[in-house]
């Protein structure tokens, strides 16, 4: 989805619009959104083909609560757009569909592997992965960023997952099918299904092999923690594992590369930036913030009502199904100032674009070490970038993705230091 700031006043209706058409977000949608929150802090949307309810809240305090009380709003039954009504097979098997306590006994060991000490301790050997992926565009001239950055969760999280390189193309290309199956670049025969089915294929097949390594020589890896932990008294078998190797990879590969390049558009928009937002370490990591927030690579969060509740004024059954938009909470006007401009120097910086609660995304610590050495890296070699062709944008409802930014990237005539 293209990020534009709506002109002041403009108003755009909403009642008409399918929001889970994945063509509706060609545009951007965040006048729809503003729209929204200035009218009312809930809204009411029915999915076309079967006629299923959900509500739908754009203000940030409503989906702050949503996305963090997993009491009242559940995972279990799906967490996107595609799952109303229907829900998802993979319910109570992987920690994105499943909430404490068994979502605990998963997320503790498996977080051990994928802390804030373990991603430091292996800073050396990721920041020379985001280099090398970044070199190209280090060395000047012309090429498309968002091509480049596909396999950038995979130079974090690869390797702390235990997954060999070999794997690493496959799985980047296939998660991004298996979220945005309508996108022309990731169609495969004639139909969303057979989209899905080859994307499922592919990974699974990928899984099983890595899980049949790993159980014969396990390592200090994420596969190797799922392998070895238990929940509810039993070990997870090899679907529970693939399943969870799944969802993680699916969190990665879907979000951190958007932000990467969303970030570096915007700095290109605003070329006065660049400098100053890649002074230093310090700079950058707000600038990831900034970017995370600017981008919201997730538009929405969906919960199931678990319990009789009533949030905004409105009172939700058990069974309800609700649709956090996270892409307009983090330009609710109450929480940001001057929420539609790209201030690299916002702080606090309160966005959910890692989620919240027990579902805070796990992968938050790799994913803002890889975005912080690629700016550091881009910052030191280049004094500026620019679009150089037509950019596209992922075809989804859920994912604010680019697939395609060709980009001339300007290196500076003498290097800044390296840090």
């Amino acid at each position: 989805m293209e990020i534009t700031a709506p002109p002041p006043g403009l108003r755009v209706p909403y009642d008409d619009v399918d929001v889970t058409d994945p063509g509706a977000y060609a545009q951007c949608r965040h006048a729809m959104w503003r729209t929204m929150r200035a009218d009312t802090a809930v809204t009411r949307h029915t999915v076309p083909a079967t006629g299923d309810v959900f509500w739908g809240f754009g203000r940030y305090a409503e989906c702050d609560r949503i996305v963090k009380d997993h009491r009242v709003f559940g995972s279990e039954d799906g967490t996107i757009l595609a799952s109303v009504g229907v829900g998802d097979s993979a319910g109570g098997r992987t920690i994105t569909l499943m909430d404490p306590p068994l979502h605990t006994d998963i997320r503790r060991p498996t977080m051990r592997t994928l802390s804030h000490s373990v991603v430091r301790n292996r800073a050396a050997g990721i920041r020379e992965r985001v280099r090398a992926l970044a070199q190209p565009c280090l060395d000047g001239g012309e090429h498309d960023f968002a091509k480049l950055m596909r396999l950038l969760p995979m130079a974090v999280i690869g390797e702390l997952m235990g997954i060999p390189d070999g794997y690493w193309e496959t799985i980047a290309f296939y998660t991004t099918a298996s979220i945005a199956p309508d996108d022309p670049e990731y169609v495969s025969g004639q139909s969303t299904h057979e989209t899905l089915r080859r994307a499922h294929h592919e990974l699974f097949a990928c899984f099983a092999e890595i899980i049949e390594t790993k159980r014969a020589h396990p390592g200090e890896d994420l596969v190797s923690a799922l392998i070895a932990l238990e929940t509810e008294g039993a070990p997870l078998d090899d679907l529970r594992v693939a399943l969870n190797c799944y969802s993680f990879l699916l969190g990665a590969n879907s979000t951190t590369p958007h932000v990467a390049s969303h970030t570096l558009l915007a700095l290109a928009q605003r070329p006065h930036l660049w400098d100053a937002a890649l002074a230093d370490q310090a700079t950058t990591t707000l600038l990831v913030e900034e970017g995370s927030r600017w981008t919201t690579p997730t538009n929405h969060l969906v919960r199931r009502v678990r319990e009789d509740t009533e949030i905004a004024g409105t009172a939700l059954r058990k069974g309800d199904w609700v649709c956090a938009w996270v892409a307009s909470a983090n330009r609710d006007e109450t929480v940001f100032a001057d929420p539609y401009t790209f201030d690299p120097t916002r702080s606090p910086n309160p966005h959910l674009a890692f989620g919240g609660g027990p579902h805070y995304c796990i992968g938050a610590p790799s994913s803002r070490m890889a975005l912080g050495m690629l700016f550091e890296e881009l910052g030191t070699a280049l004094e500026g970038v620019e679009p150089s062709g037509d950019i596209t944008h992922l075809r989804s409802n859920w994912i604010n993705g680019i697939t395609s930014m060709p980009m001339r990237f300007h290196r500076r005539r003498s290097s800044r230091s390296s840090r």
